[in-house]
């Protein structure tokens, strides 16, 4: 329906229309706000033309019972087709259309459908927002203290004050410090152990930086992953570095007598060994020699035999890299590239694509696609004579050497990326069968493989020597294998020294075992957690447990203790004996435990710990990394407690722990 008015000065008794009773209809108030920069006129009987009184230019508006709206009067003043506009004439009259294209004066009135409902404005939510969106993505603080920023946010607000780096910076610790509490509360009913993973990185001021990570499985046998701190430790090679951060994390979030195990791989004298073993929460820190101190990261052991293939192999890497460069570097050499190969009816369905060079799987990638099109380059220069980089065959045939070699260790490193299912099983599988293939390679008649395999067997070596007990321990707990698949293993690893070494796991498991059974009453905290989980049945079984406290069974209780030792032995031993599981693919080793806790309560209590145990102490998106870990020139001239919060509130808000409070902490620095 077309707006209508009655205009001032007009015959409104010729316009009227009546009814028979000669009472005047009422109109409808006009409210389309182009009138407020057109009038209606009379041109002749019937006709009315509606004039800008800017530019004084005239439009349609009725013929006799025919009105042509207001959609053409819009765009006239909206898109600037009027002349006087276009001159800059009365710059400082806004029109509500060219406040949505950039303009500061909100319109005088504004219409909302029922759909969208009207939020009112608060500077406290903004501010937590935009502290939100700059840990998530990492944006500089300073940002909002840019000129481009803060016309950006006028333009969206022009309530919004300003903010300064200061302000922000009191914004994202609050926002870290929430996150925090949130996240304390939900370990505090953590019934295990916590195992940590420490990565050092260094800054452009000398200054190392420790990440510490928590790994641990909750009340519902999930595994969980969280970033508890980042330490600045100003002389990272001392003595006291690592153990200073981890005392500093214990302290923080109240873990101490709950850390199982540590994984680090930043070089520590036995000064500096020494002072980590007390943090652990065993009764002796040499428990299973040692091993739950575990100073070899799996991904930068594998990271640095990458190194050693990528190296031997440097000369014919270029070649494949130049080659690859040549066909993504035009349009029309890729067309031609996938020209020859679907003429050659190549199957492979890989892509092209240049590496990064300082993320070695990217290297294995780019080598494993380029060999899978070997023959498309090798044809290429009869499609394109000015591709001249072919390599010949024995570099394709050495290439293909180079993958062999990449592919189990990126296969292996791969399985640290899942941080939602315990690891240590399915990497024994792979460290033992690398160990195995590259021992069989260092007697290989061709010198190039004999002599790489050589250098990477002595560090996978070194590596099986400290790892492989904790390795071998995490696979008897997966009820699939238990001690069958260590007893296989080590004989194809051990030869006719395998008997003491399978010896040693067993030893060991039985090792760890008795210090479970040491615990106070083993069968009560399972029970207690079951309680603590819910108030079900509540008032039925705090009858029948005062009932037996109060009648002197605690006596009971140190007999329990007392005779229990073959008792706590045969729980393990029957879940040894047992038959084994099918081995299905997709088995949850958690969920298993978690449905046996009751037949096995010591014995689940103890692999629910070793399989937290985390093998690679560095983020999932850095386990390819073989250049040293930097924190930026940004970051590191910020204040300590703030790259702190940056990164752990970052991590924290990626796993969602805690709902958003619509409060803001104030803070001042």
């Amino acid at each position: 329906m077309t707006d209508m008015e009655i205009i001032p000065g007009e015959n409104n008794s010729q316009l009227a229309l009546t009814t028979p009773e000669t009472q005047p209809i009422k109109r409808r108030k006009k409210k389309s706000m182009v009138w407020e920069y057109f009038t209606i006129e009379n041109v002749s009987a019937g006709c009315r033309r509606a004039y800008c009184k800017r530019c004084k230019q005239s439009f349609a508006y009725s013929t006799g019972s025919k009105v042509a709206g207001t959609s053409h009067l819009k765009r006239h003043i909206a898109k600037g087709t009027c002349p006087s506009r276009s001159r800059g004439q009365d710059n400082n009259t806004l029109t509500p259309y060219n406040t949505k294209m950039g303009g500061s004066e909100p319109p005088k009135r504004r219409y909302r459908s029922p759909s969208t409902p009207f939020i009112p404005y608060e500077q406290d939510r903004c501010r937590h927002e935009i502290a939100r969106m700059i840990i998530m993505h990492d944006y500089p603080l300073h940002m909002v203290e840019h000129p481009g920023f803060m016309a950006f946010v006028q333009n969206l607000q022009p309530q919004f004050d300003k903010m300064s780096f200061n302000t922000v910076q009191g914004d994202c610790v609050a926002t870290y410090l929430r996150e925090k509490q949130s996240l304390m509360k939900f370990i505090e009913g953590i019934p295990g152990r916590f195992c940590l993973t420490l990565d050092m990185w260094s800054s452009n001021l000398t200054l190392g930086y420790v990440f510490i990570t928590g790994h641990f499985v909750d009340m519902d046998w999930k595994l969980h992953r969280r970033v508890f701190n980042v330490i600045m430790e100003p002389y990272p090679d001392s003595h006291s570095a690592l153990s200073h951060a981890v005392a500093a994390c214990l302290s923080d979030w109240s873990l101490e007598g709950k850390l199982f195990s540590l994984t680090f791989n930043h070089p520590l004298s036995e000064v500096g060994l020494e002072n980590l073993r007390p943090l652990l929460c065993v009764k002796n820190p040499l428990i299973l020699n040692g091993q739950l101190l575990i100073r070899n990261c799996i991904a930068h052991t594998m990271g640095s035999m990458a190194k050693d293939v990528l190296g031997a192999g440097e000369e014919i890497i270029k070649k494949i890299r130049d080659s690859v460069k040549y066909v993504k570097m035009s349009e029309s050499h890729e067309d031609k590239f996938v020209q020859v190969k679907n003429q050659l009816q190549v199957p492979s369905d890989k892509s092209l694509f240049l590496d990064d060079q300082t993320q070695w799987n990217t290297t294995y990638q780019m080598l494993a696609a380029a060999s899978e099109l070997k023959e498309v380059f090798d044809c290429l220069d009869s499609y394109d004579p000015d591709y001249k980089l072919a390599p010949s065959m024995e570099d394709w045939k050495l290439a293909e050497t180079l993958c062999s070699f990449l592919k189990p260790l990126f296969d292996a490193v791969s399985i640290t990326t899942a941080t939602s299912q315990p690891t240590a099983i399915t990497l024994f599988h792979e460290v033992w069968r690398i160990h195995a293939d590259l021992g069989r390679s260092t007697t290989s008649e061709d010198l190039f493989i004999s002599n790489l395999a050589k250098s990477m067997h002595e560090k996978i070596d070194n590596y099986w020597k400290e790892c492989s007990l904790v390795l071998a321990i995490a696979v008897v707990m997966d009820p699939r294998f238990k001690m069958k698949l260590v007893e296989f293993s080590f004989t194809k690893v051990y030869g006719e020294d395998a008997a003491t070494h399978i010896k040693t796991v067993d030893d060991g498991v039985h090792e760890l075992f008795l210090e479970y059974m040491a615990l106070p009453l083993p069968l009560t905290p399972t029970y207690a957690e079951e309680g603590n989980a819910g108030d079900n049945g509540k008032a039925d079984g705090s009858h029948q447990g005062n009932l037996l406290s109060d009648h002197g069974l605690t006596d009971f209780d140190v007999y329990i203790m007392e005779t229990s030792s073959q008792q706590m032995k045969s729980e393990l031993d029957q879940y040894l004996e047992e038959s084994l599981l099918p081995r299905v693919q997709e088995f949850d080793v958690l969920g298993w435990w978690k449905v046996n806790k009751m037949k096995y309560p010591t014995l689940s209590k103890m692999a629910r710990d070793i399989l937290s145990i985390r093998l690679s102490a560095v983020a999932p998106d850095s386990i390819f990394d073989i250049t040293e870990k930097r924190l930026d020139e940004y970051r590191s001239s910020l204040r300590p407690e703030t790259v702190e919060a940056l990164i752990c509130a970052k991590d924290w808000l990626h796993f969602g722990d805690s709902e958003v409070s619509n409060a803001l902490v104030k803070m001042e620095f």
